[in-house]
Protein backbone atom coordinates (compact mmCIF):
# COMPACT_ATOMS: atom_id res chain seq x y z
CA UNK A 1 0.00 0.00 0.00
CA UNK A 2 1.22 3.51 -0.88
CA UNK A 3 -0.16 5.77 1.91
CA UNK A 4 0.79 9.06 0.21
CA UNK A 5 -2.81 9.97 -0.65
CA UNK A 6 -4.19 9.42 2.83
CA UNK A 7 -1.17 11.00 4.50
CA UNK A 8 -1.43 14.09 2.31
CA UNK A 9 -5.13 14.65 3.02
CA UNK A 10 -4.67 14.11 6.78
CA UNK A 11 -1.69 16.49 6.89
CA UNK A 12 -3.61 19.17 4.97
CA UNK A 13 -6.65 18.90 7.25
CA UNK A 14 -4.38 18.91 10.30
CA UNK A 15 -2.70 22.10 9.09
CA UNK A 16 -6.07 23.79 8.58
CA UNK A 17 -7.47 22.88 11.99
CA UNK A 18 -4.10 23.59 13.57
CA UNK A 19 -4.20 27.10 12.11
CA UNK A 20 -7.67 27.59 13.56
CA UNK A 21 -6.40 26.63 17.01
CA UNK A 22 -3.37 28.91 16.73
CA UNK A 23 -5.66 31.78 15.80
CA UNK A 24 -7.64 31.10 18.96
CA UNK A 25 -10.76 30.02 17.08
CA UNK A 26 -12.94 27.08 18.00
CA UNK A 27 -12.70 24.35 15.29
CA UNK A 28 -16.35 23.55 15.96
CA UNK A 29 -17.23 26.98 14.60
CA UNK A 30 -16.79 25.72 11.03
CA UNK A 31 -18.64 22.44 11.57
CA UNK A 32 -22.04 23.94 10.85
CA UNK A 33 -24.66 21.52 9.45
CA UNK A 34 -26.17 23.84 6.82
CA UNK A 35 -22.91 24.77 4.99
CA UNK A 36 -21.64 21.18 5.23
CA UNK A 37 -24.86 19.83 3.73
CA UNK A 38 -24.95 22.40 0.96
CA UNK A 39 -21.31 22.12 -0.08
CA UNK A 40 -20.76 18.36 0.12
CA UNK A 41 -24.16 17.09 -1.00
CA UNK A 42 -24.72 19.96 -3.43
CA UNK A 43 -21.35 19.43 -5.09
CA UNK A 44 -21.93 15.71 -5.52
CA UNK A 45 -25.41 16.46 -6.88
CA UNK A 46 -24.01 18.81 -9.51
CA UNK A 47 -21.38 16.18 -10.34
CA UNK A 48 -24.11 13.60 -10.93
CA UNK A 49 -25.97 16.09 -13.15
CA UNK A 50 -22.87 16.60 -15.29
CA UNK A 51 -22.06 12.92 -15.71
CA UNK A 52 -23.85 9.63 -16.02
CA UNK A 53 -24.88 7.61 -12.99
CA UNK A 54 -22.41 4.91 -14.05
CA UNK A 55 -19.63 7.54 -14.05
CA UNK A 56 -20.52 8.55 -10.49
CA UNK A 57 -20.63 5.00 -9.15
CA UNK A 58 -17.41 4.06 -10.95
CA UNK A 59 -15.61 7.17 -9.73
CA UNK A 60 -16.42 6.57 -6.06
CA UNK A 61 -15.54 2.88 -6.43
CA UNK A 62 -12.14 3.97 -7.73
CA UNK A 63 -11.36 6.04 -4.62
CA UNK A 64 -10.44 3.19 -2.21
CA UNK A 65 -8.25 1.53 -4.83
CA UNK A 66 -6.50 4.80 -5.64
CA UNK A 67 -5.84 5.65 -1.98
CA UNK A 68 -4.82 2.14 -0.90
CA UNK A 69 -3.12 0.81 -4.01
CA UNK A 70 0.60 0.30 -4.08
CA UNK A 71 2.54 1.91 -6.90
CA UNK A 72 3.35 -0.89 -9.37
CA UNK A 73 6.92 -2.15 -9.56
CA UNK A 74 7.87 -2.66 -13.22
CA UNK A 75 11.24 -4.11 -12.19
CA UNK A 76 9.59 -7.25 -10.79
CA UNK A 77 7.56 -7.65 -13.99
CA UNK A 78 10.69 -7.24 -16.11
CA UNK A 79 12.49 -9.92 -14.09
CA UNK A 80 9.55 -12.26 -14.68
CA UNK A 81 9.55 -11.54 -18.42
CA UNK A 82 13.31 -12.10 -18.68
CA UNK A 83 12.90 -15.45 -16.94
CA UNK A 84 10.06 -16.38 -19.28
CA UNK A 85 12.09 -15.29 -22.31
CA UNK A 86 14.99 -17.46 -21.20
CA UNK A 87 12.83 -20.54 -20.80
CA UNK A 88 10.89 -19.92 -24.02
CA UNK A 89 14.12 -19.65 -25.97
CA UNK A 90 15.44 -22.90 -24.55
CA UNK A 91 12.25 -24.99 -24.45
CA UNK A 92 9.70 -23.20 -26.62
CA UNK A 93 6.52 -21.27 -25.82
CA UNK A 94 4.52 -24.39 -24.91
CA UNK A 95 6.87 -24.93 -21.97
CA UNK A 96 5.43 -21.78 -20.38
CA UNK A 97 1.98 -23.30 -19.74
CA UNK A 98 2.77 -23.96 -16.09
CA UNK A 99 4.41 -20.54 -15.64
CA UNK A 100 1.30 -18.85 -17.04
CA UNK A 101 -0.88 -20.40 -14.34
CA UNK A 102 1.45 -19.11 -11.60
CA UNK A 103 1.55 -15.49 -12.81
CA UNK A 104 -0.37 -13.17 -10.46
CA UNK A 105 -0.70 -10.20 -12.81
CA UNK A 106 -3.94 -10.81 -14.76
CA UNK A 107 -2.78 -8.71 -17.73
CA UNK A 108 0.50 -10.61 -18.02
CA UNK A 109 -1.23 -13.95 -17.47
CA UNK A 110 -3.85 -13.33 -20.18
CA UNK A 111 -1.28 -12.04 -22.66
CA UNK A 112 1.09 -14.92 -22.01
CA UNK A 113 -1.69 -17.47 -22.46
CA UNK A 114 -2.67 -15.85 -25.75
CA UNK A 115 0.95 -16.04 -26.93
CA UNK A 116 1.15 -19.70 -25.92
CA UNK A 117 -2.08 -20.39 -27.81
CA UNK A 118 -0.42 -19.19 -30.99
CA UNK A 119 -1.99 -15.75 -31.39
CA UNK A 120 -0.42 -13.79 -34.24
CA UNK A 121 2.01 -11.14 -32.89
CA UNK A 122 0.14 -8.28 -34.57
CA UNK A 123 -3.18 -9.53 -33.24
CA UNK A 124 -1.65 -9.94 -29.78
CA UNK A 125 -0.29 -6.38 -29.85
CA UNK A 126 -3.65 -5.02 -30.96
CA UNK A 127 -5.50 -7.00 -28.28
CA UNK A 128 -3.24 -5.81 -25.47
CA UNK A 129 -3.13 -2.22 -26.69
CA UNK A 130 -6.94 -2.19 -26.72
CA UNK A 131 -6.98 -3.37 -23.09
CA UNK A 132 -4.53 -0.64 -22.10
CA UNK A 133 -6.51 2.03 -23.95
CA UNK A 134 -9.75 0.85 -22.35
CA UNK A 135 -8.25 1.04 -18.86
CA UNK A 136 -6.73 4.46 -19.48
CA UNK A 137 -10.02 5.83 -20.80
CA UNK A 138 -11.99 4.52 -17.82
CA UNK A 139 -9.48 5.94 -15.34
CA UNK A 140 -9.51 9.31 -17.11
CA UNK A 141 -13.30 9.45 -16.73
CA UNK A 142 -13.00 8.76 -12.99
CA UNK A 143 -10.23 11.33 -12.54
CA UNK A 144 -12.16 13.97 -14.49
CA UNK A 145 -15.23 13.38 -12.34
CA UNK A 146 -13.36 14.46 -9.21
CA UNK A 147 -11.59 17.28 -11.01
CA UNK A 148 -15.01 18.57 -12.05
CA UNK A 149 -16.19 18.34 -8.43
CA UNK A 150 -13.15 20.43 -7.52
CA UNK A 151 -14.37 23.07 -9.96
CA UNK A 152 -17.97 23.03 -8.74
CA UNK A 153 -17.31 23.07 -4.98
CA UNK A 154 -16.01 26.67 -4.58
CA UNK A 155 -18.99 28.03 -6.54
CA UNK A 156 -21.42 25.98 -4.45
CA UNK A 157 -19.70 27.43 -1.38
CA UNK A 158 -20.23 30.98 -2.67
CA UNK A 159 -23.91 30.18 -3.21
CA UNK A 160 -24.10 29.09 0.43
CA UNK A 161 -22.45 32.31 1.55
CA UNK A 162 -24.90 34.42 -0.47
CA UNK A 163 -27.84 32.51 1.03
CA UNK A 164 -26.49 33.15 4.54
CA UNK A 165 -25.84 36.85 3.84
CA UNK A 166 -29.41 37.25 2.63
CA UNK A 167 -30.50 35.86 5.97
CA UNK A 168 -28.14 38.28 7.74
CA UNK A 169 -29.60 41.26 5.91
CA UNK A 170 -33.08 40.17 6.91
CA UNK A 171 -32.09 40.43 10.56
CA UNK A 172 -30.26 43.77 10.74
CA UNK A 173 -32.60 44.76 13.56
CA UNK A 174 -30.60 42.45 15.87
CA UNK A 175 -27.08 43.99 15.84
CA UNK A 176 -25.80 41.72 18.62
CA UNK A 177 -26.04 38.64 16.38
CA UNK A 178 -24.60 40.26 13.25
CA UNK A 179 -20.98 39.30 13.94
CA UNK A 180 -21.79 35.66 14.52
CA UNK A 181 -24.15 35.53 11.54
CA UNK A 182 -21.66 37.10 9.13
CA UNK A 183 -18.89 34.77 10.30
CA UNK A 184 -21.16 31.77 9.82
CA UNK A 185 -22.06 33.00 6.33
CA UNK A 186 -18.47 32.60 5.13
CA UNK A 187 -18.21 29.01 6.40
CA UNK A 188 -19.82 27.74 3.19
CA UNK A 189 -17.13 29.45 1.10
CA UNK A 190 -14.47 27.97 3.36
CA UNK A 191 -15.84 24.44 2.91
CA UNK A 192 -16.20 24.92 -0.84
CA UNK A 193 -12.55 25.91 -1.26
CA UNK A 194 -11.37 23.37 1.31
CA UNK A 195 -13.23 20.41 -0.20
CA UNK A 196 -12.04 21.30 -3.70
CA UNK A 197 -8.35 21.69 -2.89
CA UNK A 198 -7.96 19.15 -0.08
CA UNK A 199 -10.28 16.36 -1.21
CA UNK A 200 -11.71 16.43 -4.74
CA UNK A 201 -8.73 17.68 -6.79
CA UNK A 202 -6.12 15.55 -4.96
CA UNK A 203 -8.25 12.43 -5.38
CA UNK A 204 -8.66 13.12 -9.10
CA UNK A 205 -4.92 13.69 -9.48
CA UNK A 206 -4.16 10.54 -7.48
CA UNK A 207 -6.43 8.38 -9.65
CA UNK A 208 -4.76 9.70 -12.79
CA UNK A 209 -1.24 9.20 -11.42
CA UNK A 210 -1.87 5.61 -10.33
CA UNK A 211 -3.46 4.95 -13.73
CA UNK A 212 -0.37 6.32 -15.51
CA UNK A 213 1.92 4.06 -13.47
CA UNK A 214 -0.25 1.01 -14.09
CA UNK A 215 -0.55 1.70 -17.82
CA UNK A 216 3.22 2.16 -18.07
CA UNK A 217 3.69 -1.25 -16.49
CA UNK A 218 1.14 -2.75 -18.90
CA UNK A 219 3.00 -1.22 -21.86
CA UNK A 220 6.26 -2.69 -20.61
CA UNK A 221 4.50 -6.04 -20.21
CA UNK A 222 3.16 -5.83 -23.77
CA UNK A 223 6.61 -5.28 -25.26
CA UNK A 224 8.04 -8.04 -23.09
CA UNK A 225 5.39 -10.55 -24.16
CA UNK A 226 6.03 -9.83 -27.82
CA UNK A 227 9.76 -10.31 -27.21
CA UNK A 228 9.11 -13.62 -25.42
CA UNK A 229 6.87 -14.73 -28.28
CA UNK A 230 9.55 -13.92 -30.86
CA UNK A 231 12.25 -15.84 -28.96
CA UNK A 232 14.42 -12.78 -28.31
CA UNK A 233 17.64 -12.94 -26.30
CA UNK A 234 16.70 -12.68 -22.59
CA UNK A 235 19.48 -10.21 -21.83
CA UNK A 236 18.35 -7.94 -24.66
CA UNK A 237 14.76 -8.27 -23.48
CA UNK A 238 15.70 -7.02 -20.03
CA UNK A 239 17.76 -4.16 -21.44
CA UNK A 240 15.00 -3.11 -23.83
CA UNK A 241 12.28 -3.20 -21.20
CA UNK A 242 14.27 -1.28 -18.60
CA UNK A 243 15.00 1.41 -21.16
CA UNK A 244 11.23 1.93 -21.44
CA UNK A 245 10.94 2.90 -17.79
CA UNK A 246 10.61 6.66 -17.23
CA UNK A 247 13.32 8.66 -15.52
CA UNK A 248 16.27 6.44 -14.77
CA UNK A 249 15.45 3.67 -17.26
CA UNK A 250 18.93 3.73 -18.82
CA UNK A 251 20.59 3.66 -15.40
CA UNK A 252 18.47 0.68 -14.35
CA UNK A 253 19.32 -1.14 -17.56
CA UNK A 254 23.06 -0.60 -17.04
CA UNK A 255 22.82 -1.73 -13.42
CA UNK A 256 20.87 -4.85 -14.38
CA UNK A 257 23.37 -5.69 -17.09
CA UNK A 258 26.26 -5.34 -14.63
CA UNK A 259 24.50 -7.64 -12.17
CA UNK A 260 23.84 -10.19 -14.91
CA UNK A 261 27.49 -10.18 -15.98
CA UNK A 262 28.65 -10.54 -12.37
CA UNK A 263 26.34 -13.51 -11.89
Amino acid sequence: MDPAGLIGIVVALGAIFGALLLEGANPMSILLPAPLLLVWVGTIGVGIAGHTLADTIGAFKAVPRALRSKAPDPSATIDTLVRLADRARREGLLALEEDARDVEDPFLRAGLQSAIDGTDPEDLRRLLEDKIASKRTGDRVHAKYFQDLGGYAPTIGIIGTVISLVHVLENLSDPESLGHSIAAAFVATLWGILSANVVWLPIGTRIRRISDLECTQMEVTLEGLLAVQSGANPRLVGEQLRSLLPGDGAERAAKADAQAEAA
